[in-house]
């Protein structure tokens, strides 16, 4: 049995007619930037998100970049981040001209470790910016406790996270803002690039609108330095079709990772551990193995795609040599980056295919120790 890693197609043909029929709503509108599918795709988001904004933008590290310049982060002001997330994270903070501040994360829920970020606030920090990672929240309320202690905004990385909650509450509204992305492969995916901002702030929420579309809030009448970010017509139509799906596909998720839970528990690969009041939605599904490569290879062989999220985090990436951060500097993040793979992870796979997974594993660790 072969299985890939993701399955996208496969989301489509289940929703192909609603889709299609989208698409040709769109195509027959003649209206093909913003406009009433943008609008209405905003307004349903913000109702999911339990949230009183939304603000479509054309992708996600552009969510995250202009949500940073609303919050008026700019030249010298400094941003924490997590040091192990997608380098999308601290492009944003560069974008601005701001500096990203690394913090370590909690070595087990892989999120930033709320003990570990007061010592990294200076006179120049202006945001936290904690990644939801692999879907599952970071601890919000301990962030905001610390934030609230020194003036400093919040601004959440939701890219993995659609549908996740936190104590209850679902992901969207907790703070300052969140940022989404609806690249193809998240559990809310766009057929193309896609994002957003949430907020109940209005403030914010209105300097997105501006910068989004040059600045500009009256056509050709342009009032600050803006950006051509919206989020296409058809993208937003598309969505508006897959977000009636998402906690349905989500719930799938969630069966696949129990299932994983407990395939996996006890074979010497470290499994995803999640706190009792968090509710994640596995956007992936991530072991950790210290012989990786050899692991990856026998999964490979035996037909299961898997993907390594992230191989190398962002403090050792060359785009940032200049901040000096050498090996060693951040320990944890190195061998989280070093030892995890992401397994097979999306709604439509069956009882079987999960299995399949899970007696591969066991067998590749076999080999791999």
């Amino acid at each position: 049995m072969n299985l890939p890693f993701l399955d996208l197609k496969a989301a489509y043909l289940e929703l192909q007619s609603e889709i299609d029929a989208a698409i040709k709503r769109v195509l027959e509108s003649g209206w093909y930037i913003l406009g009433e599918e943008v609008e209405a795709f905003e307004q349903e988001y913000a109702a999911y998100c339990e949230a009183k904004h939304c603000v479509g933008v054309a992708n996600g590290l552009d969510a995250l970049h202009l949500a940073l310049l609303a919050m008026e982060v700019g030249a010298g002001d400094e941003v924490i981040v997590p040091s192990n997330t997608y380098i999308a994270t601290w492009l944003a903070v560069s974008q601005c001209g701001a500096t990203p501040i690394p913090v370590e994360p909690d070595a087990v829920t892989y999120n930033i470790d709320p003990a570990r970020i007061e010592a990294a606030i200076t006179p120049r920090t202006k945001v936290i910016l904690p990644v939801h990672l692999y879907g599952q929240p970071a601890d919000m309320d301990l962030i905001f406790t610390i934030a609230r202690k020194h003036g400093l905004k919040v601004l959440e990385d939701g890219a993995q996270a659609h549908g996740a909650r936190y104590k209850g509450k679902r992901l969207g509204a907790h703070g300052n803002v969140v940022a989404w992305s609806f690249y193809p492969g998240k559990n809310l995916g766009a057929y193309g690039d896609g994002g957003a901002i949430t907020t109940d702030d209005q403030v914010i929420a209105d300097r997105i609108r501006v910068l989004r579309n040059y600045g500009s809030r009256v056509k050709y009448v342009n009032d600050v330095r803006g950006f051509n970010s919206r989020l296409d017509t058809l993208q937003a139509a598309i969505l508006r079709v897959k977000l009636q799906h998402l906690d349905r596909w989500n719930d799938a998720r969630r069966k696949i990772a129990a299932q994983y839970l407990v395939g996996l528990a006890g074979i010497g690969l470290t499994i995803p551990f999640v706190p009792d009041w968090a509710e994640p939605v596995w956007h992936l599904f991530v072991v950790r193995s210290k012989a990786r490569e050899q692991f990856q290879r026998q999964l490979n062989k035996a037909g299961i795609g898997t993907l390594i999220h992230y191989p190398i985090p962002p403090h050792l990436q060359g785009a940032y040599a200049d901040l000096g951060f050498g090996k060693g500097a951040f320990p944890i993040a190195e061998k989280i980056h070093g030892e995890v793979l992401s397994l097979p992870m999306f709604p439509g796979m069956t009882l079987e295919q999960t299995n399949h997974v899970i007696v591969a594993c066991r067998e590749a660790q076999v080999v791999a120790e």
